[in-house]
């Protein structure tokens, strides 16, 4: 019963641990530029690539996951009329990739196949088949450019990349963006790993 109760306790640990570790985004990020050291954040404005422009639904709620991350560095929104310090460009991408556990080339697809055992191969009947499942498996991306307004120069860039069974979207993209700008504007070692809770 002990042992019973035991298992049953660390499998509800471990459970929890899961939870939690659901709510956190871990990223490798890289950041580059030149900021002034006497420079403050100022205000901003996001500016569009012709690209960009042509989805302005996708743009609007990249932008909107990106502006907690810039008003977090210190940045504020440019009031209307006036002209922003700085024009920041965002950008996001992710690749999906359908895993299964008979990738393996070890697996044979069929019914009837091989199954490694030891150093030895041997048949097995098998439902592989009828039991197949895929998982997707998502390469995420974000990236921020920051610009003086006046001169056009780039003075910050910063890029967020992580992977798992989440698309980028919602709270993970505005984590991504949030830990691209952690340590604006040090840059650090690039890549570094930076984890960002996300939103309950």
């Amino acid at each position: 019963m002990k042992t019973t109760a035991s298992w049953a306790l660390l499998a509800a640990a471990l459970l929890l641990g899961g939870c939690a570790a659901m709510r956190s985004v871990s990223s490798d990020v890289s950041s580059y530029g030149e900021w002034p050291a006497e420079r403050k954040a100022g205000s901003y404005a996001f500016e569009r690539l012709p690209s960009q422009q042509a989805r302005p639904a996708e743009s609007d709620a990249l932008e909107a996951a990106a502006r907690a991350a810039l008003e977090s560095a210190g940045f504020k929104p440019v009031e209307a009329n006036q002209a922003p310090d700085v024009l920041v460009q965002v950008g996001a991408r992710e690749t999906r990739t359908d895993l299964s556990p008979w990738d393996d080339p070890l697996w044979w697809q069929g019914g009837f196949g091989y199954w490694r055992h030891g150093p030895w191969l041997s048949p097995r009947w098998s439902m592989s088949m009828s039991m197949r499942h895929d998982f997707p498996r998502y390469e995420r991306q974000v990236a921020l450019l920051l610009r003086d307004r006046a001169s056009g120069k780039p003075l910050f860039e910063a890029h967020a990349s992580s992977e798992g069974s989440s698309r980028l979207e919602g709270g993970m993209l505005g984590a991504m963006f949030q830990a691209a700008m952690m340590d604006f504007p040090r840059l650090g070692m690039n890549p570094r790993r930076v984890v960002v809770e996300m939103p309950k």
